[in-house]
């Protein structure tokens, strides 16, 4: 049986990028591969830390230089990615050749796989976010590559810059969304007639905290935010959830205890991000059958496209009405878009496709 690697920053965790690609080791175990996983952090088969988000910091906030390492440690790093894959048949790059959050590893990784099956697999590349404006060195190419976007926007812009790629959007299985709302209710001590918003994210500038609060405190719910803050947001983050708090609005910060649980315990969804690659959280909140507020981000048109029915987290007069007398029609309508254009069975049939194509296949 041939062997797929799957590399990145970090897997096995509760970032968009780690569960897309464990949608995407399912469909390949079902293509018949077997999976080895190789990450800076998480429980994967293979910790390689220098792959890490952080490992060659060059000063500015969040930003992984790009002569951050010496050449001797690159070269070092690319002899101990190459000994990694030696046997793997093909490998997926999850979004580490994308995004310059680690640019050595991104270097050592693409010297490594030089004319050898690879898929990359970009999620936001540099040019979608301000603070990697200016830093283009990626992705590169090589004929024996194949590249693959999570949406359409990311596929245009790629082949702008002279490099083809296809599109497969995330797929979702909503057997991995069932939770227990009454235990986990209980575990984190809100009241059986609390409304509860989630903002599942992390808290950085663009996932939009303050419009997540003010439709928290509009609904009179309690704001729930579940992800750390990150790229330096945290002292905003506070400034933000101190004044909510001042205003009357109930806050709390935990962790779910599994993704399933997290929408089974909220009754709605928070979603107001100026930005993001695809957005998880409310096709997810479409399969546990949960309102989403979704703000006006690029890549939800493309979605929205689709069918789906979304509220908008600046207007919370529509909702409120919504909660004061629910409309189950509108949650089965985004249930059956969700299944019929982003299901894992969508994704492991364009695998197949793109596998064929490059005569991959298992």
């Amino acid at each position: 049986m041939p062997t797929c690697a799957v590399l990145s920053f970090r897997l096995g965790l509760t970032d968009g990028v780690s569960i897309v690609a464990d949608t995407w080791m399912r469909s390949l175990r079902e293509l018949g591969f077997d999976i080895v996983t190789v990450a800076g952090e998480g429980p994967v088969d293979l910790v390689l830390p220098d792959l890490a988000i952080g490992r060659w910091p060059d000063g500015r906030a969040g930003v992984e230089g790009p002569d951050a390492a010496t050449t001797d440690e690159v070269d070092e790093l690319h002899a101990l990615v190459e000994a990694a894959l030696a046997d793997a048949d093909l490998v997926v790059v999850e979004n580490l050749g994308t995004i310059p959050m680690n640019l050595p590893a991104a270097r050592a990784v693409a010297r490594a796989r030089s004319g050898l099956p690879t898929i990359w697999h970009h999620h936001d590349p540099a040019w979608q976010r301000d603070r990697y404006r200016d830093l283009d060195e990626l992705p590169v190419d090589d004929p024996a590559w194949r590249h693959v976007t999570i949406n359409d926007l990311t596929r245009r812009q790629l082949q702008e810059r002279g490099i083809a790629s296809v599109t497969i959007r995330n797929g979702f299985d909503p057997l991995h969304l069932r939770g227990d709302r009454e235990a986990e209710r209980l575990r984190l001590g809100f009241r059986s007639d609390e409304l509860v918003m989630v903002h599942p994210v992390r808290a950085i500038e663009r996932k939009g905290v303050p419009q997540a609060v003010d439709l928290a405190r509009s609904l009179d719910a309690t704001y729930w935010l579940t992800g750390p803050a990150e790229e330096g947001y945290g002292n905003e983050l506070e400034h933000h959830l101190a004044a909510a708090a001042a205003a009357g609005v109930r806050i709390r910060r935990d962790l779910p205890n599994t993704l399933g649980d997290l929408y089974a315990a909220a009754d709605i969804v928070a979603f107001p991000s100026t930005w993001e690659g695809f957005g998880n959280p409310p096709v997810e909140a479409a399969l546990a059958r949960r309102p989403a507020a979704v703000g006006s981000y690029p890549v939800a048109g493309e979605l929205r496209a689709l069918g789906f029915r979304w509220f908008d987290p600046a207007d919370p007069a529509p909702l409120a009405d919504w909660l004061a007398h629910p409309d189950e029609e509108l949650l089965e309508h985004n249930f059956t878009v969700a299944r019929t254009h982003l299901s894992p069975e969508s994704v492991t049939d364009a695998l197949k496709d793109l596998l064929d194509e490059a005569g991959w296949s298992a």
